[in-house]
Protein backbone atom coordinates (compact mmCIF):
# COMPACT_ATOMS: atom_id res chain seq x y z
CA UNK A 1 0.00 0.00 0.00
CA UNK A 2 2.56 2.83 1.12
CA UNK A 3 4.88 1.64 -2.14
CA UNK A 4 1.56 2.12 -4.27
CA UNK A 5 0.76 5.68 -3.19
CA UNK A 6 4.15 6.28 -3.90
CA UNK A 7 4.21 5.41 -7.16
CA UNK A 8 1.40 7.46 -7.60
CA UNK A 9 2.79 10.37 -6.23
CA UNK A 10 5.88 10.20 -8.70
CA UNK A 11 3.62 9.69 -11.31
CA UNK A 12 1.39 12.23 -10.45
CA UNK A 13 4.07 15.10 -9.24
CA UNK A 14 7.23 14.44 -11.40
CA UNK A 15 5.21 12.49 -14.20
CA UNK A 16 2.41 15.13 -14.81
CA UNK A 17 5.33 17.74 -14.64
CA UNK A 18 7.72 16.24 -17.33
CA UNK A 19 4.75 15.36 -19.49
CA UNK A 20 3.58 18.97 -19.56
CA UNK A 21 7.16 20.64 -19.82
CA UNK A 22 7.06 22.40 -16.27
CA UNK A 23 10.79 20.86 -15.81
CA UNK A 24 10.97 24.05 -13.11
CA UNK A 25 8.22 22.63 -11.36
CA UNK A 26 10.71 19.11 -10.16
CA UNK A 27 12.30 21.29 -7.50
CA UNK A 28 10.05 20.83 -4.51
CA UNK A 29 11.56 20.26 -0.96
CA UNK A 30 11.62 16.29 -1.44
CA UNK A 31 14.65 16.45 -3.84
CA UNK A 32 18.22 17.71 -3.56
CA UNK A 33 18.99 19.09 -7.34
CA UNK A 34 16.12 18.81 -9.74
CA UNK A 35 15.90 21.14 -12.65
CA UNK A 36 18.94 22.85 -13.05
CA UNK A 37 19.20 25.36 -15.94
CA UNK A 38 21.60 25.21 -19.16
CA UNK A 39 22.62 21.30 -17.30
CA UNK A 40 20.55 19.55 -20.27
CA UNK A 41 22.48 16.25 -19.20
CA UNK A 42 21.74 16.59 -15.75
CA UNK A 43 18.24 17.17 -16.43
CA UNK A 44 17.61 14.22 -18.36
CA UNK A 45 19.76 12.07 -16.09
CA UNK A 46 17.27 13.26 -13.19
CA UNK A 47 14.42 12.73 -14.96
CA UNK A 48 15.23 9.65 -15.89
CA UNK A 49 15.94 8.44 -12.54
CA UNK A 50 12.87 9.95 -10.90
CA UNK A 51 10.23 8.10 -13.37
CA UNK A 52 12.01 4.92 -13.33
CA UNK A 53 11.98 5.03 -9.86
CA UNK A 54 8.49 4.40 -9.64
CA UNK A 55 8.77 1.55 -12.59
CA UNK A 56 11.08 -0.52 -10.31
CA UNK A 57 8.98 0.56 -7.30
CA UNK A 58 6.04 -1.53 -9.27
CA UNK A 59 7.55 -3.88 -10.46
CA UNK A 60 9.91 -5.05 -7.02
CA UNK A 61 6.22 -5.19 -5.11
CA UNK A 62 4.68 -7.07 -7.86
CA UNK A 63 7.12 -9.80 -7.27
CA UNK A 64 6.57 -10.12 -3.37
CA UNK A 65 2.67 -11.29 -4.55
CA UNK A 66 3.14 -15.11 -4.74
CA UNK A 67 -0.16 -15.68 -6.53
CA UNK A 68 1.39 -14.43 -9.57
CA UNK A 69 4.34 -15.91 -9.48
CA UNK A 70 2.33 -19.12 -9.11
CA UNK A 71 0.34 -18.73 -12.08
CA UNK A 72 2.28 -16.81 -14.09
CA UNK A 73 5.69 -17.70 -14.14
CA UNK A 74 7.21 -16.13 -17.57
CA UNK A 75 5.60 -12.38 -16.55
CA UNK A 76 7.45 -13.01 -13.20
CA UNK A 77 10.75 -14.02 -14.43
CA UNK A 78 10.54 -10.87 -17.09
CA UNK A 79 9.42 -8.66 -14.75
CA UNK A 80 12.16 -9.48 -12.32
CA UNK A 81 14.61 -8.84 -15.22
CA UNK A 82 13.05 -5.74 -15.31
CA UNK A 83 13.20 -5.22 -11.56
CA UNK A 84 16.86 -6.19 -11.77
CA UNK A 85 17.93 -3.77 -14.67
CA UNK A 86 16.40 -0.87 -13.29
CA UNK A 87 18.18 -1.15 -9.53
CA UNK A 88 21.08 -1.25 -11.44
CA UNK A 89 19.99 2.05 -13.67
CA UNK A 90 18.81 3.63 -10.58
CA UNK A 91 21.84 2.68 -8.59
CA UNK A 92 24.60 4.30 -11.08
CA UNK A 93 22.57 7.28 -11.82
CA UNK A 94 22.31 8.44 -8.23
CA UNK A 95 26.12 7.85 -7.82
CA UNK A 96 26.47 9.96 -10.50
CA UNK A 97 24.25 12.77 -9.17
CA UNK A 98 25.78 12.39 -5.77
CA UNK A 99 29.36 12.31 -7.15
CA UNK A 100 29.38 14.16 -10.45
CA UNK A 101 26.21 16.34 -10.06
CA UNK A 102 26.63 17.12 -6.91
CA UNK A 103 23.51 16.11 -4.97
CA UNK A 104 23.87 15.63 -1.80
CA UNK A 105 23.05 17.96 1.65
CA UNK A 106 26.80 16.80 3.13
CA UNK A 107 29.26 14.16 2.68
CA UNK A 108 27.83 11.90 5.49
CA UNK A 109 24.52 11.74 3.65
CA UNK A 110 26.25 11.41 0.44
CA UNK A 111 28.34 8.46 1.80
CA UNK A 112 25.12 6.54 2.82
CA UNK A 113 23.66 6.97 -0.33
CA UNK A 114 26.52 6.01 -2.38
CA UNK A 115 26.87 2.83 0.01
CA UNK A 116 22.84 1.94 -0.72
CA UNK A 117 24.04 1.88 -4.37
CA UNK A 118 27.19 -0.49 -3.68
CA UNK A 119 25.31 -2.65 -2.57
CA UNK A 120 22.46 -2.54 -4.78
CA UNK A 121 25.03 -3.24 -7.09
CA UNK A 122 26.62 -5.92 -5.47
CA UNK A 123 23.42 -7.86 -4.80
CA UNK A 124 22.37 -7.53 -8.09
CA UNK A 125 25.20 -9.01 -9.32
CA UNK A 126 24.88 -12.13 -6.65
CA UNK A 127 21.02 -12.42 -8.23
CA UNK A 128 22.05 -13.16 -11.55
CA UNK A 129 25.10 -15.12 -10.75
CA UNK A 130 22.69 -17.76 -9.05
CA UNK A 131 20.00 -17.54 -11.62
CA UNK A 132 22.08 -18.21 -14.30
CA UNK A 133 23.85 -20.98 -12.16
CA UNK A 134 19.90 -22.09 -12.03
CA UNK A 135 20.51 -22.18 -7.77
CA UNK A 136 17.27 -20.53 -7.52
CA UNK A 137 16.50 -20.98 -4.18
CA UNK A 138 19.77 -18.78 -3.80
CA UNK A 139 18.35 -16.77 -6.45
CA UNK A 140 15.13 -15.91 -4.09
CA UNK A 141 17.39 -15.01 -1.39
CA UNK A 142 19.55 -12.64 -2.75
CA UNK A 143 16.39 -11.05 -4.96
CA UNK A 144 14.85 -10.22 -1.68
CA UNK A 145 18.19 -8.57 -0.40
CA UNK A 146 18.32 -6.48 -3.48
CA UNK A 147 14.64 -5.91 -3.52
CA UNK A 148 15.45 -4.21 0.44
CA UNK A 149 18.67 -2.23 -0.34
CA UNK A 150 16.57 -1.12 -3.87
CA UNK A 151 13.63 0.14 -1.30
CA UNK A 152 15.90 2.72 0.19
CA UNK A 153 15.14 5.43 -0.89
CA UNK A 154 11.08 4.91 0.10
CA UNK A 155 11.83 3.20 3.81
CA UNK A 156 14.47 6.45 4.51
CA UNK A 157 11.21 8.83 3.62
CA UNK A 158 8.97 6.11 5.62
CA UNK A 159 11.47 6.05 8.40
CA UNK A 160 11.60 9.93 9.12
CA UNK A 161 7.93 10.14 8.76
CA UNK A 162 7.74 7.50 11.82
CA UNK A 163 10.19 8.86 13.35
CA UNK A 164 8.48 12.56 13.56
CA UNK A 165 5.73 10.79 14.26
CA UNK A 166 6.60 8.98 16.89
CA UNK A 167 8.91 11.73 18.60
CA UNK A 168 5.73 14.04 17.78
CA UNK A 169 8.86 16.47 16.10
CA UNK A 170 12.00 15.98 14.79
CA UNK A 171 14.56 15.19 17.70
CA UNK A 172 18.28 15.18 16.24
CA UNK A 173 17.54 16.10 12.77
CA UNK A 174 18.45 19.06 10.86
CA UNK A 175 18.19 20.74 7.44
CA UNK A 176 21.51 19.28 5.93
CA UNK A 177 20.77 15.40 7.42
CA UNK A 178 23.77 15.82 9.62
CA UNK A 179 22.17 15.05 12.83
CA UNK A 180 22.43 12.23 14.68
CA UNK A 181 19.19 11.11 13.88
CA UNK A 182 19.30 11.78 10.33
CA UNK A 183 22.89 9.48 10.24
CA UNK A 184 20.82 6.46 11.74
CA UNK A 185 17.90 6.78 9.76
CA UNK A 186 19.65 7.43 6.30
CA UNK A 187 21.74 4.12 7.31
CA UNK A 188 19.06 2.18 8.63
CA UNK A 189 16.74 2.85 5.70
CA UNK A 190 18.65 -0.12 3.77
CA UNK A 191 20.69 -1.82 6.87
CA UNK A 192 17.56 -2.27 8.98
CA UNK A 193 15.25 -3.72 6.34
CA UNK A 194 17.99 -5.92 5.42
CA UNK A 195 18.66 -6.81 8.99
CA UNK A 196 15.29 -7.73 9.52
CA UNK A 197 15.05 -10.02 6.27
CA UNK A 198 18.07 -11.52 7.63
CA UNK A 199 16.10 -12.34 11.44
CA UNK A 200 13.49 -13.52 9.55
CA UNK A 201 15.04 -15.70 7.81
CA UNK A 202 16.84 -17.58 10.63
CA UNK A 203 13.75 -17.37 12.36
CA UNK A 204 12.14 -19.72 9.88
CA UNK A 205 14.69 -21.79 10.58
CA UNK A 206 14.87 -22.20 13.91
CA UNK A 207 13.51 -24.86 15.99
CA UNK A 208 13.18 -23.15 19.49
CA UNK A 209 9.49 -21.63 20.25
CA UNK A 210 10.79 -18.98 21.97
CA UNK A 211 13.40 -17.62 19.20
CA UNK A 212 10.23 -17.83 16.79
CA UNK A 213 8.01 -15.50 19.00
CA UNK A 214 10.69 -13.02 19.74
CA UNK A 215 10.76 -13.19 15.36
CA UNK A 216 7.19 -12.45 15.42
CA UNK A 217 7.12 -9.70 17.97
CA UNK A 218 9.95 -7.99 16.48
CA UNK A 219 8.11 -8.66 12.79
CA UNK A 220 4.92 -7.18 14.10
CA UNK A 221 6.49 -4.00 15.67
CA UNK A 222 8.64 -3.30 12.45
CA UNK A 223 5.07 -3.35 10.37
CA UNK A 224 3.54 -0.97 12.61
CA UNK A 225 6.40 1.45 12.72
CA UNK A 226 5.95 0.99 8.63
CA UNK A 227 2.50 1.74 8.75
CA UNK A 228 2.86 4.92 11.20
CA UNK A 229 5.34 6.04 8.41
CA UNK A 230 3.23 4.99 5.79
CA UNK A 231 0.62 7.28 7.09
CA UNK A 232 3.11 10.00 7.73
CA UNK A 233 4.84 10.55 4.41
CA UNK A 234 0.78 9.77 2.64
CA UNK A 235 -0.18 12.41 4.73
CA UNK A 236 2.34 15.13 4.43
CA UNK A 237 4.56 14.54 1.96
CA UNK A 238 3.24 12.47 -0.97
CA UNK A 239 -0.42 13.24 -1.21
CA UNK A 240 -0.04 17.44 -0.53
CA UNK A 241 2.62 17.36 -3.19
CA UNK A 242 -0.19 15.96 -5.66
CA UNK A 243 -3.04 18.40 -4.24
CA UNK A 244 -1.19 21.79 -4.49
CA UNK A 245 -1.58 23.77 -7.00
CA UNK A 246 1.17 24.29 -10.24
Amino acid sequence: MGQAIFVIYILGFYGLRTATGDYAGWNDRQVITGHVAGDDVGNVVFALHVLLAAVMTASGVLQLIPALRRRFPAFHRWNGRVFLALAVTMALSGLWATWVRGSYLSIISGLSVSLNGVLILIFAAQTIRHAVARRIAVHEVWAMRLFMVASGVWFFRVGIMAWVILNQGPRGNNETLTGPADIGLSLSSYLLPLAAYEIYRAGKRTKSASLRLAVMVLVAALTLVTLIGVGGAAAFMWLPALTTPQ
